[in-house]
């Protein structure tokens, strides 16, 4: 194994982060640079490591062009699309396990409200109308999982307590510590058994318009499809047929493009449920993103290969 590299300066987006970093182990410094201005107290040539800010923005490219010595992107979501392309020979690092407990009860939540009808009767409270209506509930029902990672493992755990039929589908088919996982080449065959398709898969080559026209046909009509991924894994075009037309419903946490534009035929439809990209947004993502970011601190320091490395760059076996 080649030396690591030393990373001895790190920036960060926000003042809490910042302080949270406090006090630093010996040789580190954090300065402060939310991609809107220069960094406060350091110069771009100093920038060892950099903490993208949550939400992706159009200067990102740009700013990170005037970092000629960078080592580390280190995100702070579990998805990293985008990344690898504006982080030039970087490192890339996720912050996968930071938000699966948060998207895991926001993917369960979704299928909730629209199993149960929860999103039809906070339209009946609006008008002031009881209408007591028998809806299929969870309990029972055969769940098609895709994606078995941090996240879809914290899923299925929550679903184990509805008695539901549980299905997993990985990138391979194979068997882990629960089971059997089958290959997204099965998906089509699976889909036709499936009363929930729930998506959880990250975004890449591979999985880009993975839930598209023909899985979608070939789920029974009914069926609800529930995307807490990125949007782009589901074909929003086909998808958005299936739904407007009655036979399928939606409970969707990211959608393609996003947000959707105004009209959108999506934003109308009553057997579809939008939330706006907030799966990991909860209160609990504070400490979370914070223990996890000195964690990683404490090994740059130490000399030792970051965290959830995604793309391994200068780390790479020499």
């Amino acid at each position: 194994m080649s030396a690591e590299p030393k990373v001895r300066t790190i920036t960060v987006p926000t003042r809490q982060l910042l302080a949270s970093l406090l006090p630093l182990p010996d040789g580190m410094r954090a300065a402060l640079w939310d991609f809107d201005s220069d960094p406060e107290g350091v110069g771009y040539a100093e920038i060892d490591a950099v903490v993208a800010p949550y939400a992706g923005g159009d200067g990102w490219q740009q700013g990170l062009q005037r970092v000629p010595n960078l080592l580390l992107l280190q995100a702070q979501t579990t998805g990293y699309d985008g990344l690898p392309e504006v982080a030039g020979e970087a490192a890339v690092a996720s912050a996968a396990g930071v938000h699966a407990a948060a998207t895991a009860e926001l993917a369960v939540g979704l299928m909730l409200a629209s199993l149960r009808g929860i999103d039809a009767a906070v339209r009946d409270q609006r008008d002031g109308h009881w209408n007591p209506h028998r809806y299929p509930g969870l309990a029972d029902r055969h769940v098609t999982l895709v994606g078995v990672g941090g996240i879809g493992r914290e899923i299925a755990a929550r679903l184990a307590p509805f008695d539901v039929r549980l299905t997993r589908v990985g990138s391979t088919a194979r068997n882990d510590d629960g089971g059997r996982v089958h290959g997204t080449d099965e998906l089509v065959h699976l889909a036709a058994d499936t009363e929930v398709l729930v998506v959880i898969t990250p975004l890449n080559e591979t999985t880009r318009g993975l839930v598209g026209e023909q899985v979608l046909a070939a789920l029974p009509d009914g069926a609800l499809v529930v995307n807490v991924a990125r949007g782009p894994v589901v074909d929003t075009d086909a998808l958005t047929r299936e739904v407007v037309s009655g036979r399928l419903r939606a409970a969707l946490d990211v959608v393609d493009p996003e947000p959707l534009p105004a009209g959108h035929p999506l934003w109308s439809c009553t057997n579809a449920i939008i939330t706006p990209h907030v799966g990991g947004n909860s209160d609990a993502f504070t400490p979370r993103i914070e223990g996890f970011l000195r964690r990683q601190v404490q090994r740059l320091a130490a000399g030792e290969e970051p965290l959830n490395l995604v793309r391994s760059g200068p780390w790479k076996q020499g």
